[in-house]
């Protein structure tokens, strides 16, 4: 075995050319799949870095984000209110610890005490006591949260990450056990957590720097907190069951727990939520993986860009196949000359398989590097929002399940793609020996070789209709009609809530603020919003109409809402189609209003004149709360469900408040006031806005925090860089295996070329002309693409079924993006197959039958 190792390293040393290719060709067959598999391994098949992450198991089958109020959740609970939440792990004794985390992030303003730095914006997480305990995890240096330090009255405390530690901190250990002031209240560091832990949530956004009690909720939300709202449900629940329990016991033990609780809080319901609350469950699913945010996002995505990646990588055999098919054919003389000198089948085709199984290691090994660099990529394109201070914890340098996957897929490249072509080259004759090395071979091994293009060609229509299909999905969501105007628009992201303002002091602060940003030249218009069209958050309530009974049962009752400042309309170009927008003449003092936009007005107001008319959230006793003032142009707010019709809509003003009995609905009555987004209409593009910005912000008072400003447009890209990254990586893909079918086409081509040159001299000699012989030559190359395309066209189809759930506003079976693939696909087969059918035409006649 080692001698025809070193024979085959002998071989390849000989034929640079043909070595090259064929590593060049397996490195990025193996380089794109094993990028893809390194995001697949770290975001769906990787478990958390904790202690046992077998024995943890999760209350909940779905991933909610960030707060479910009421006491029903679409059948089933995956959050929890604080109240439940120690219900539950006072009365399960089958888990050891069960632990909390919030289902969101707290955003931060961080800094030491005594700096007279600007606050460093941060994501927050509030955790259980028993948190750390949990997951079996341990601090780097200090120590990390305990049962007292989520107490009411005990010192605040918080663990910071490794990460932030190292990025802005340098590694120093004073941090542990120094004073820092975030969102302005006065906290103690009192450990660092381990590197590689990252918390027991993957996702692309908001991953915590400081994980702290829950209790210092209290503290940092004040008013807005949710921690003793029994209705708020905020928290992911983790828990880690005894050795020898019985998950499907304890999963029924956890359902009664929850009747139990939703019965004691019959007197709180509300007549929906009483007909729904004995069709409440909940699921008991394995944890190890934790909240699988990023999972569930991607989980489609990365299915189907491993398909296509594996598409790539079987082009990329069947160019390994055919290069060593070719070589053994081109050498069948010599093959039999060893068969007449007594060599066996069964050595030679061992010797071929080493050589192919060496290739498919040297592959493998340079297709690493090239993993590496496409893991990045992706990264870049997956992960390109969040602020300056975000961060993702998926490496790009390969693990070693990673590793063993590129050997895995190395050797049975080598093995598969490299034993048919051994087997075939190796039948020789001895009387092969005695003839001509230049005579034609048999028609079995040229139909062999023209299988594979075939094939590759089938595969290449494929992965180019995809492309095609997802590219143009792509573009309709990125230019649809969002019902506003986001050209010349800005978005300015702060977070009043960072600076530890009072409920009282924002409305007359975002009066400055308007009255300061007008001032920018530039600036048309200004307004303020709990959040802006398509910037990613989303409030609901469930609606109740003056004069119309109660919904009951099942029957959709939701709508969305924000709340917002003057102009708003005007500014985000959403035009009024009756009455009038909010203005400054809506005010503490005046009737409290609220415009809609046409799909409320369709669904709760059907068939009458909304103008005038009143209605509220949550209870009938809250009907009369808002008066219609005006209907708005449907505009698309959420960034999900995009397939389906724009959601009823409300906008309220920031002037007005609307007080209720119950705390959660107080709760969320408060926090609205801390508008997130600032919109600038600025036509023209104005040179250094976010300078000014920052700057008429700070006029405005030095501790507000601006994250950031960005064009309207890098907004919804940001909404669709899931997207984006799986149209551009499918187009990649495409384009790869394009190449490498036409380099497959032409590899056989010219050696079909190479056999047949006597043949083509004598039909030269014969009157044969160049354009008969280029035309035999394309006839030849072009039977076997148009197979390819009858193969094709109905997998491309199949395909594009396959992943209609990817697709907006582009049918399966589009025969625009199927002509496209196919007219590229021609064309590349045309340069292929042009080259080698023009050195046939140049054939010397005299010289072919000479040689002959």
């Amino acid at each position: 075995m080692l001698a025809d190792l070193n024979y085959a390293l002998r071989q390849l040393r000989k034929s640079p050319g043909f070595a090259i290719t064929a590593i060049l060709t397996l490195a990025l067959g193996i380089g794109a799949t094993t990028a893809i598999f390194t995001l697949v391994q770290q975001v769906m098949l990787k478990s958390l870095p904790v202690a046992r992450p077998d024995q943890l198991y999760r209350l909940g089958n779905k991933i909610h984000c960030c707060n479910w109020g009421g006491y029903t959740q679409d059948g089933e609970f995956s959050l929890y209110s604080w109240d439940l939440y120690k219900r539950l792990r006072a009365n399960t004794p089958g888990f050891s610890e069960l632990a909390a985390l919030q289902g969101g992030n707290a955003a931060l303003g961080v800094r030491r005490a005594g700096s007279s730095q600007p606050a460093d914006t941060r994501n927050g997480e509030f955790v259980s006591g028993n948190f750390f305990r949990a997951f079996g995890i341990g601090a780097w240096i200090g120590r990390t949260l305990n049962d007292s330090d989520d107490q009411e009255g005990a010192p605040p405390v918080a663990v910071m990450s490794y990460h932030v530690w190292q990025e802005k901190y340098g590694g120093d250990p004073t941090v542990v056990g120094a004073s820092y002031q975030i969102n302005g209240n006065p906290f103690t560091v009192v450990g660092v957590a381990p590197p590689g832990f990252f918390g027991a949530k993957l996702s692309g956004w908001g991953m915590p720097d400081f994980w702290m009690p829950l209790t210092a909720e209290l503290l940092i939300d004040g008013k807005t907190a949710r921690l003793k709202n029994v209705n708020s449900h905020w928290l992911d629940l983790i828990g880690r069951i005894r050795p020898g329990g019985n998950p499907k016991v304890l999963e029924s033990q956890l359902r009664v727990e929850l009747q139990q609780w939703l019965t004691s809080r019959l007197p709180d319901m509300n007549a929906s939520e009483r007909d729904e609350y004995k069709k409440q469950t909940l699921h008991l699913v394995p944890g190890g993986a934790g909240v699988a945010d990023m999972r569930e996002q991607y989980h489609d995505g990365l299915e189907l860009l491993l398909a296509a990646a594996g598409c790539v990588l079987l082009i990329a055999c069947a160019n390994l196949a055919n290069l060593l098919l070719a070589r053994g054919l081109k050498n069948k003389q010599q093959t039999s000359v060893r068969v007449a000198l007594g060599a066996s089948r069964q050595r030679l085709v061992r010797k071929a398989l080493v050589e192919s199984l060496t290739l498919g290691l040297l592959g493998g090994l340079f297709g690493l590097a090239v993993s590496i660099a496409g893991t990045r990529m992706i990264l870049h394109l997956a992960f390109r929002g969040g602020g300056p201070n975000a961060y993702t914890p998926i490496n790009a340098t390969p693990s070693w399940a990673v590793l063993l996957f590129a050997l895995v897929v190395s050797l049975l490249t080598g093995v598969l793609f490299g034993i048919a072509p051994a087997w075939i080259t190796s039948n020789a004759e001895p009387v092969e020996a005695l003839r001509g090395a230049s005579r034609t071979v048999g028609g079995k091994a040229s139909w062999s070789q023209k299988a594979l293009v075939v094939a590759q060609a089938a595969l290449s229509l494929v992965l180019l209709s995809a492309a095609a299909m997802l590219g143009q999905s792509l573009r309709n969501l990125e230019h649809q009609d969002f019902g506003f105007q986001p050209g010349d628009r800005y978005v300015a992201w702060i977070n009043t809530m960072v600076g530890n303002y009072k409920a009282e002091q924002l409305e007359p602060m975002f009066e400055r603020i308007q009255e300061r940003m007008h001032g920018i030249p530039g600036v048309r218009s200004v307004t303020a919003a709990l959040y802006a069209p398509m910037t990613g958050d989303s409030w609901n309530d469930g609606i109740r109409v003056e004069g119309k009974p109660e919904p009951r049962g099942e029957e959709d009752d939701s709508s969305g809402w924000t709340r917002v400042t003057p102009d708003f309309f005007a500014t985000i170009g959403e035009p009024i189609i009756s009455g009038r927008p909010l203005t400054q003449e809506d005010t503490a003092s005046t009737r409290r209003v609220a415009v809609i936009n046409q799909a409320f007005a369709k669904r709760f107001f059907s068939g009458e004149n909304p103008m005038g008319r009143h209605f509220g959230p949550n209870e009938m006793k809250h009907a009369a709360d808002f008066e219609v003032v005006g209907v708005a142009a449907d505009a698309r707010f959420q960034t999900y469900e995009l397939k389906k019709a724009i959601r009823p809509m409300y906008f309220l003003p920031e002037s007005q408040s609307t007080n209720f009995d119950k705390p959660n609905e107080q709760t969320g009555e408060i926090w609205s006031h801390y508008l997130y987004n600032i919109v600038l209409w600025t036509p023209g593009k104005p040179a250094g806005l976010e300078s000014q910005v920052r700057k008429a912000l700070a006029d405005v008072d030095p501790n507000l925090v601006l994250y950031g400003v960005d064009p309207y447009s890098e907004v919804l890209g940001t909404d669709f860089e899931r997207e984006d990254m799986i149209s551009k990586l499918t187009l990649l893909f495409g384009a790869l295996a394009l190449v490498l079918a036409a380099v497959g086409l032409y590899g056989v081509t010219a050696y079909t070329v190479e056999q047949r040159t006597s043949e083509i001299g004598i039909r030269m000699a014969l009157g044969a002309d160049r354009r008969s012989v280029i035309a035999m030559v394309l006839r030849g190359a072009f039977g076997q693409v148009g197979l390819g395309l009858i193969i094709g066209i109905p997998a491309a189809i199949g395909a594009g079924w396959a992943m209609a759930s990817q697709l907006f506003g582009v049918k399966p079976y589009d025969p625009l993006m199927l002509a496209i693939a196919m007219l590229l696909l021609g064309v590349a087969a045309l340069v292929a197959a042009l080259i080698p059918a023009q050195k046939a035409a140049s054939v010397d006649p005299m010289n072919a039958v000479r040689a002959e």
